[in-house]
């Protein structure tokens, strides 16, 4: 009798431990592809940045870099949600885990790459300086002793810096967007803008003869997209949907549709 009942409670250890072994192997793979594979990506943009996203006459956001997130979050089989931010706190909004992307125009520095990662350059953009049409200014030394105005924490600053003419300029106003720049430049509160030459030549076709461009430029760069350390399995899902979007031809397409060619660094 004694020897029935061992048995039977050992084939009972038996049946729980498997029990408790298929539940936990069940719990960890479960954990393991929700870490994964993801189904909403959060991209913070600045939402008047245009062309690259901006809010239409609707209110709706559209731009060149959200048609581009669209079609990649498609590539990638997730769903895309945008998020407007407070554009100088983009990275403290992207590390905190509030956004998963910084996708809006977004300049490739070596100070940012310290704090995020980068997908390989997308786009080639410069700063430029851009004055009122009717405005005597020709080249960058006339800079000196002027109004000079800019959007903070944004590569521009980084471009006037360092160059030897920031020196010369009378005072430096910094904006929270470029639409609010490029108001007080049309009302003549400041003399020139520190902006994104695609940013210009977009205000430029929509207010001609408001706006004119120096020819010289303060410094080259290129957008790349932001993603937060640690995250390399995201990095490499989008790096692999850009690179097929330029493949296929989605990405000139989108390019075309925007600045009536194809743009987009292959």
């Amino acid at each position: 009798m004694k020897r029935i009942v061992t048995l039977c409670m050992m084939l009972m250890a038996v049946i729980v431990l498997a029990a408790c072994g298929t539940s936990k192997e069940s719990s960890t793979e479960k954990d393991q592809s929700s870490s994964t594979d993801k189904e909403k990506i959060i991209v913070g943009i600045d939402d008047k940045f245009a062309p690259m996203g901006f809010r239409d006459e609707k209110n709706d956001i559209v731009g060149f870099d959200i048609d581009l997130a669209r079609a990649a979050g498609e590539h990638m089989g997730v769903e895309v949600e945008f998020q407007p931010i407070d554009w100088k706190t983009k990275e403290a909004e992207l590390l905190s885990g509030r956004i998963d992307l910084i996708w809006n125009g977004y300049t490739i520095t070596d100070e940012r790459k310290e704090k995020v990662l980068f997908t390989k350059p997308y786009l080639e953009n410069a700063q430029v300086v851009a004055t009122k049409a009717d405005s005597k200014m020709a080249q960058l030394s006339d800079l000196a002793g002027k109004e000079i105005g800019l959007q903070s924490l944004s590569s521009a600053a980084d471009a006037l810096n360092s160059n030897p003419i920031h020196k010369e300029v009378k005072n430096i106003t910094e904006f929270a967007d470029n639409v609010l720049a490029l108001s007080d430049l049309k009302t003549g509160r400041v003399d020139a803008v520190i902006i994104d030459a695609v940013v210009a030549e977009y205000y430029m076709t929509q207010q001609p003869d408001t706006f004119k461009l120096l020819e010289e430029s303060l410094a080259p760069e290129q957008y790349g997209i932001g993603v937060k350390p640690g995250n390399e399995a995201l990095l490499e899902k989008l790096q692999a949907a850009l690179d097929k979007m330029n493949e296929d031809g989605t990405a000139a397409d989108i390019s075309t549709k925007w600045f009536g060619e194809d743009k987009v660094l292959k």
